[in-house]
């Protein structure tokens, strides 16, 4: 028996993801896929457009056989650190045997000898890396200018193109970290790429059956905009008949679309009782961030505009809207720090299965090297400080991610530990 790995936020679940997993079966000849998926909150600092049951749901439909958690405080970090614990839980399962992930270059030899550099960093990576930062370059773009600077003078000056154009694409970056991930865990796990079709990972434009979810989610908000706040949706060929029957259902019960907008009175309000020595504690929050985070806050009527305000070209839009999500979850530097220090995430959190999935789980007894949590109710008291205070984290993330809903039905909290793990 062969099964693949793949990590994903299904934000929502579309066609480009159908193909995605068609392939992986196909390119890894697996007979069972795992996916490691983002819950409530995404990487880009962003609430999740629908609940991570829903998507687990979508998921499960379409193919995938296992669905498990990327705890929210790895979901919402940076390239490195998602990818970090999204391959952790993968390799921690010990029954994975590929891990399949789309990039722009469609190859894994050129991305294998970036991840070596990233890895391992070599003496002269590390200055040259150094010095970009104290330029003032935020850290994505002090590393692409280091390893940039690097390969000139290492390798010939076509493979330094072919760098330059390979570090500058999202997913070629995700490609890399996941690669760099498995060296780091010395993991048996062979990692497979697919190149990827039809449009970019941030493109906004609808692209006919092969879109991005980027311009999905811009489309429906759209809709909902014109509509003023009505809940219908309308199909589109670039969404699998499941994923749009699901979306419709949580959007007429009133569970979404939830966007980060939902929250903006909820986080100004909680930033401006907080000091900018309570601000500091937050993850991504350096440098004097929490004053102008601070001051924003005391002077914006709406989260576009506390964005706006805060947005500069050291400190991306990203970066604040993770800073801002990890403030409305509860989420401090001090966690992150005692997690990583302990070697990622602390569980493998169980979030859906079919009959295959089933049966992948029963394996994963005998060859998980993390506890694997079916109900979370079961954990909640769990005699693992970091098991408890990782499922707290959630827990809290959940409670406030709830808030988004239009329907005062569904807003309660604690439905971390009360709902179900969705079987198909």
């Amino acid at each position: 028996m062969k099964i693949a790995g793949i990590v994903a936020e299904y934000n929502p679940f579309h066609n480009g993801h159908l193909y995605h997993l068609e392939r992986t079966k196909e390119l890894c000849s697996a007979d069972y896929v795992i996916c490691v998926m983002s819950g409530n909150f995404i990487q880009r600092g962003e609430p999740a457009i629908v609940n991570k049951w829903a998507r687990t749901k979508m998921a499960l439909l379409s193919g995938v056989d296992l669905v498990l958690e990327l705890p929210v405080v790895y979901a919402m970090a940076s390239a490195e650190f998602f990818a970090w614990g999204a391959v952790k839980i993968l390799d921690s399962i010990g029954i994975v045997d590929d891990i399949c992930f789309g990039s722009e270059c469609g190859e894994v030899a050129q991305l294998d000898s970036i991840a070596e550099i990233l890895a391992f960093e070599p003496d002269l990576y590390k200055g040259l890396l150094k010095e970009k930062m104290g330029m003032g370059m935020s850290f994505p773009s002090a590393r692409e200018e280091a390893l940039k600077q690097y390969c000139i003078r290492t390798m010939n000056a076509s493979d330094t193109a072919s760098i330059e154009e390979i570090i500058g694409s999202p997913n070629n970056i995700l490609g890399i970290e996941y690669i760099k991930a498995l060296k780091k865990l010395n993991s048996k796990i062979k990692p497979v790429t697919l190149k990827r079709i039809c449009n970019s990972y941030n493109s906004e434009q609808l692209t006919g059956v092969i879109s991005s979810a980027t311009s999905i989610r811009k489309y429906i908000y759209e809709i909902m905009d014109r509509k003023n706040g009505c809940t219908d949706v309308e199909n589109h060929e670039s969404l699998p008949a499941t994923s749009f029957n699901i979306l419709a259902g949580e959007f007429q019960n009133q569970r979404g679309p939830v966007f980060s907008d939902s929250f903006g009175d909820l986080i100004l309000s909680i930033i401006r009782r907080m000091t900018p020595e309570e601000l500091k504690e937050i993850p991504y929050v350096s440098e004097g961030l929490e004053n102008r985070i601070k001051d924003a806050a005391n002077n914006s009527g709406s989260f576009d505009e506390l964005l706006d305000k805060i947005t500069t070209k050291r400190y991306t839009s990203t970066r604040i809207k993770r800073c801002l999500f990890s403030i409305l979850a509860g989420i401090k530097k001090s966690d992150f720090d005692l997690f990583n220090a302990h070697g990622g995430p602390q569980y493998i959190r169980v979030l859906g299965f079919n009959e295959n999935g089933k049966q992948i789980l029963s394996l994963a007894k005998d060859t998980s090297q993390l506890p694997i949590i079916v109900k979370a109710a079961n954990f909640k008291n769990s005699g693992n400080p970091l098991v408890r205070r990782m499922l707290e984290i959630e827990s809290a993330s959940t409670d406030m991610y709830v808030l988004g809903y239009r329907n005062p039905e569904f807003k309660k909290a604690g439905q971390e530990f009360t709902q179900n793990v969705v079987r198909v």
